[in-house]
C-alpha cells in the first residue's frame, strides 16, 4: 500500500504525495538519490505505482498528485500556471527532504521537471523526460482538445465502459490500446449517476493552455544535470525532435521504447524500465 504524505504547494494548495516503498528505518541511511515522479496532464501519482516499487529498492521514490489532479486540491481560479506547477514540485522536494533528486516526468510532468531543473540546479541531480515535446503545438491543438473533452460520453455507466471507450472506441485516437483504457479507468471516480473524472476538464484545459502556445527549448539548454529523453516509437514525440532535444541538453542522452505510444510506462512497463535503468545506474555511479 502507498503511504500518503501531504505537501503544501504554491499559494497554500494542498498536494497529495505517495510513497510506495517503506521509508528507511531509524538508524538506516536514506536511500540516495531520492526520486520524484511527476505524472502528465489528467494523470495521478498512482500511475507510477509499478515503477515506484522497483525504484524504491534503491531510492526513496515519491509520486506527486499535481494540483488539480488525483487527491490534491482542485481550487478554482487562474492558478494552473507553469510557475505554479514548478513551484509545487520544488516545494515537494524541499518539504520531503528528497534533494538533490532524480526527477522522472511524463508529458506535462516532464516539462515541469526540466523547468525546475533549469530553475533550481541545486535541487536536481538527474532528469528523465518521457514523451514530451519542446516545440509549440499551437492554438489548433488546444481547440482539438476542447472538442475531444466534449466528445467524452460521461457519465460512464461502469469502469468497463471507461476501459472500452478509451481503449477501443475513442474516435479521436488512431490506435487506442487496452493500456490506454486502464490509464483512464485509474482517473475516474464513482458518482451518483455513474463514473466521472476526478479532475475538472476546464482546469485541465487551463493547465495545457499555459504550455502549448510556446516552445520550451531555452529551458532545456539551462539544464546542467544528466538528462535522458525517452520516447515511445508510436508516441507524440517524434525521433527528430527527441534527438534535437538531446543535442541542446548539455548532458543529454536518448532512449526509445518499441511498441509503445504516448504513455510509455503504461504501454511497455518492462521495456520502459530497461530503457531508464542503465541511466539511473550511471547516476548512482557518479
Amino acid at each position: 500500500m502507498a503511504r500518503r504524505i501531504d505537501v503544501t504547494g504554491a499559494g497554500g494548495v494542498r498536494l497529495a504525495a505517495w510513497e510506495f516503498a517503506d521509508p528507511p528505518k531509524t538508524g538506516e541511511p536514506d536511500r540516495a538519490p531520492g526520486v520524484l515522479l511527476l505524472h502528465g496532464l489528467m494523470g495521478r501519482g498512482s500511475h507510477w505505482a509499478s515503477a515506484a516499487r522497483w525504484l524504491g529498492e534503491r531510492h526513496r521514490a515519491v509520486a506527486l498528485d499535481q494540483r488539480g489532479h488525483g487527491q490534491s486540491d482542485r481550487p478554482p481560479g487562474d492558478i494552473y500556471t507553469r510557475e505554479a506547477y514548478v513551484a509545487d514540485a520544488e516545494a515537494a522536494i524541499e518539504q520531503l527532504g528528497l534533494g538533490p533528486v532524480v526527477l522522472i516526468g511524463h508529458a506535462m510532468g516532464a516539462l515541469t521537471a526540466w523547468q525546475l531543473a533549469a530553475k533550481r540546479p541545486d535541487l536536481v541531480r538527474a532528469l528523465v523526460v518521457c514523451d514530451m515535446r519542446a516545440s509549440a503545438l499551437g492554438a489548433a491543438s488546444q481547440r482539438e482538445w476542447e472538442d475531444w473533452f466534449k466528445a467524452w460520453p460521461v457519465p460512464f455507466a461502469t469502469l468497463a465502459d471507461v476501459r472500452k471507450w478509451f481503449g477501443e472506441d475513442d474516435p479521436w485516437v488512431e490506435r487506442p490500446t487496452p493500456s490506454r483504457g486502464e490509464f483512464y479507468a485509474e482517473v475516474m471516480q464513482e458518482s451518483a449517476d455513474g463514473w466521472r473524472p476526478v479532475f475538472e476538464p476546464e482546469q485541465m484545459l487551463k493547465s495545457r493552455e499555459t504550455w502549448v502556445l510556446d516552445a520550451h527549448w531555452e529551458e532545456l539548454t539551462q539544464v546542467q544535470c544528466p538528462a535522458l529523453v525517452v520516447r515511445g516509437l508510436d508516441g507524440e514525440l517524434g525521433r527528430a525532435e527527441a534527438q534535437e532535444m538531446v543535442r541542446v541538453l548539455p548532458r543529454g542522452e536518448y532512449a526509445e521504447v518499441a511498441d509503445a505510444g504516448h504513455i510509455v510506462h503504461y504501454d511497455q512497463p518492462e521495456a520502459w524500465r530497461a530503457a531508464i535503468e542503465p541511466f539511473l545506474e550511471g547516476v548512482l555511479a557518479r
